[in-house]
């Protein structure tokens, strides 16, 4: 186990009706705020009208920004932070999913820099401060709820990149598992493989003596394999969304990754999908994640025949390691397959004739790599995505 330090500093509000407390929480830290959500969404379901009342009953002011989309733009960011400059908004509250919580975040550190946010986006710059988020999370699976992480697409040349920071955690989230209740299948699919890719992520790491997360890594995907199956079957199943609710949190919180180096190769090839042909994120997730494994499961393939047996309660075959890792690699690809969700780039409508660009984006024109379990080069993520096609 690696040396670590840990911090979760926001609150969690979890449970029914728990979205009714939302202006008492943000009136502990501003009287006017921005109001920051996407579509119509959360006016269809009834949401957007118990929290204006919320906030009006506070006596808290809001200037709503609707509008993120799924990958958020770098220019409506841009807008939020003209937006919160120019009438003295102090506070932002995300309502909404990853999306609008990356975007929230984004926006929250851009106030108080002069230059331009994407700075901290491509590494010239790091934020020192940030107006305070607060979150009312609709749609589990990015974990952007409680992380430190913020994901933005720029529409110059559609670079997805990501900030990475302590300091846009947000103060608190509310996550009461009614709200999602109307996800639709697919997108409570993609949320699923999201959350997954989350706890994947950190589990495939070259750090030995890690007995305890890898436990809480594996309880963690057996509960959301459990309940994902359990929701698609009924989608309003309080317990079962809870339980995913609650799973897409701890997956990216950092909890499981203390102590270990994770690896985080397929989250920066998935991003160049969804920035070139606006992919879902967990969609691309579970095309590319299966990829990645069968390209680089020898590398520890003790690792992978424990991922079969302890989390898919495959019998390891002694004589054949490679066999159980193999097949523990196609249970996932199965379980993917099963929530509807797409397992090749041919499904994705992504092109053959763009995987070397695709490569080249991903290392910086071939000078660098990406991953930390197996450094990946230029040439090895072409070869991912030749496994990924068909």
């Amino acid at each position: 186990m690696e040396n670590f330090e840990f911090i979760s500093p926001t609150k969690i509000i979890f449970g029914r009706d728990t979205e009714s407390l939302v202006g008492d929480e943000v009136k502990k830290y501003s009287n006017k705020i921005l109001f920051h959500y996407g579509g119509g969404s959360i006016k269809r379901i009834g949401l957007y009208e118990k929290v204006v009342n919320s906030l009006e009953k506070a006596g808290v002011k809001f200037i709503e920004l609707p509008g993120v989309k799924p990958n958020p733009r770098l220019s409506l960011v841009q807008e939020g932070i003209k937006i919160c400059r120019e009438n003295k908004i102090d506070f932002i509250l995300a309502v909404g999913g990853g999306s609008v919580i990356d975007s929230a975040k984004a926006i929250g550190v851009g106030v108080p820099y002069e230059g331009n946010v994407w700075d901290f986006y491509i590494g010239k710059a790091t934020p020192r401060e940030t107006l305070p988020v607060g979150v009312i999370l609709t749609i589990p699976g990015a974990g952007s709820e409680a992380s430190n992480s913020s994901v933005i697409t720029n529409e110059e040349g559609w670079y997805k990149r990501s900030l990475d920071n302590d300091v846009i955690r947000p103060k608190f989230a509310i996550m009461n598992p009614e709200v999602t209740f109307s996800v639709s299948p697919y997108y409570t699919a993609c949320g699923v493989a999201d959350m997954m890719a989350h706890v994947m992520e950190r589990y495939f790491t070259n750090t030995v003596d890690t007995d305890l997360t890898d436990r809480l890594c594996e309880a963690t995907l057996k509960t959301i394999i459990k309940n994902a199956q359990i929701v698609l079957e009924e989608p309003k199943n309080y317990a079962a969304r809870a339980e995913l609710m609650w799973a897409s949190t701890i997956a990216h919180n950092g909890l499981l990754g203390t102590g270990r180096t994770g690896d985080w190769a397929s989250h920066l090839i998935e991003h160049e999908l969804s920035g070139l042909y606006d992919v879902t994120h967990g969609a691309g997730l579970a095309v590319i994640f299966p990829a990645w494994m069968k390209y680089v499961y020898k590398h520890r393939i003790d690792k992978f025949v424990q991922f079969a047996a302890r989390v898919w309660s495959i019998e390891p075959n002694f004589e054949s390691l490679e066999k159980t890792a193999l097949e523990g690699i196609e249970q996932l690809k199965e379980f993917f397959k099963k929530l509807g969700l797409p397992t090749t780039l041919k499904e994705l409508n992504v092109p053959e004739k763009k995987f070397e660009e695709i490569a080249s984006r991903c290392t910086n024109n071939g000078t660098s790599t990406v991953g930390n379990f197996v450094k990946l080069s230029k040439e090895d993520i072409v070869k991912i995505l030749e496994i990924a096609e068909k």
